[in-house]
């Protein structure tokens, strides 16, 4: 009896997984205080077809797991969407906050050739309920030669050390939207860290006005193309810690998701990401690794940060050498080709 009790219950919460997904251009899915997204946003410049589907693994406390598949085909220099995870909060400014501790890991896997990027995407504005005047930006993947928005197609800063990792830190408009972009010049093995760190930066370097209210806090994936992506966030937590009155307390989640609906094709273009050549962060370990170093597969996909299809130069070729037959990192971070 026991024993058919048990099988009763992991079949509800299978079911209740695959419940959990949607392929719909706007489809959402709440999960504590997260909202994961579809965001199909770009999916009309995919001139050959496409598809894409979101959705939900588990949740245990602050600590989820989702997943995102697509195919995009056509229009290869233009975004085509941007699946996310988003942390619902009351917007605070970052003079208050003492923290914006988060960790992730993920893994990628592809065959034959993509463009596609993931990162975190922080917004701020000089009201709280005010529109996104800057965006942070932070590179965890980029794949087949995409790059962050800039000004000059130059970092205004080289290898600047924060949480561990070295960043070369690039700055350009995004429409009215001032965006700074944190990225790797090779590869990393995903994030556990401090966000608030970036801002602190920012602050101390380019002189950041810290009373802008922090409004937003996803991490997502914008591809341009590919076939058969499967990506899989299996572990992401988030958090934003206020110090008002000397305690360090998160923020409450909004009752209310309207303030980060994506339903809006305009809200939801609302990140950075040129085409490029040259710019592939996952062809840095290929020389490095060990036998041992095969990675596992995934059954989920997800990538990236909401793009805007603003692009400089066409796409990497469809023989882009800087991409193998072999798995690229195995760590937290996992960029897989069959």
């Amino acid at each position: 009896m026991k024993v058919l009790l048990g099988a009763a219950v992991i079949a509800a919460t299978l079911s209740a997984a695959s419940a959990a997904e949607t392929c719909d251009q706007w489809g959402q899915t709440k999960s504590g205080d997260y909202i994961i997204y579809n965001n199909l946003w770009g999916s009309s410049a995919a001139t050959e077809g496409g598809k894409q589907c979101t959705g939900l693994d588990s949740a245990s406390g602050n600590t989820i797991a989702w997943h995102s598949t697509w195919t995009w085909n056509g229009g290869n220099t233009s975004v085509k969407s941007f699946a996310n995870a988003a942390l619902t909060f009351d917007a605070a400014p970052l003079t208050e906050v003492t923290s914006i501790p988060s960790s992730i890991e993920f893994e990628v896997k592809y065959s034959g050739t993509i463009m596609a990027n993931f990162v975190y995407d922080l917004f701020t504005s000089s009201k709280s309920d005010g529109e996104k005047e800057f965006q942070v930006t932070i590179w965890l993947a980029a794949i087949g030669g995409v790059g962050p928005i800039s000004t000059t197609g130059k970092p205004i800063a080289e290898g600047i050390a924060i949480e561990g990792t070295k960043w070369d830190v690039y700055s350009g408009l995004n429409g009215d939207m001032m965006v700074y972009s944190f990225v790797p010049p090779t590869p990393v093995d995903g994030f556990d860290g401090d966000l608030l760190a970036f801002f602190t930066y920012l602050k101390k370097s380019h002189k950041f006005d810290m009373s802008q209210y922090l409004i937003k806090l996803e991490c997502g994936t914008g591809p341009f193309f590919g076939t058969d992506v499967t990506l899989k966030v299996s572990k992401y937590s988030a958090a934003v810690k206020t110090g008002k009155g000397g305690s360090n307390s998160p923020v409450q989640s909004s009752p209310d998701d309207s303030s980060v609906t994506q339903e809006d094709e305009k809200a939801s273009k609302e990140v950075e990401g040129e085409a490029r050549s040259n710019v592939d962060l996952t062809g840095e370990l290929e020389d490095t690794l060990s036998p041992d170093d095969e990675a596992t597969e995934s059954e989920e996909e997800t990538a990236g940060s909401a793009l805007s299809p603003t692009v400089k130069t066409p796409p990497a070729s469809s023989e882009d050498p800087s991409l193998s037959d072999t798995p690229i990192l195995k760590t937290k971070c996992i960029l897989r080709r069959d």
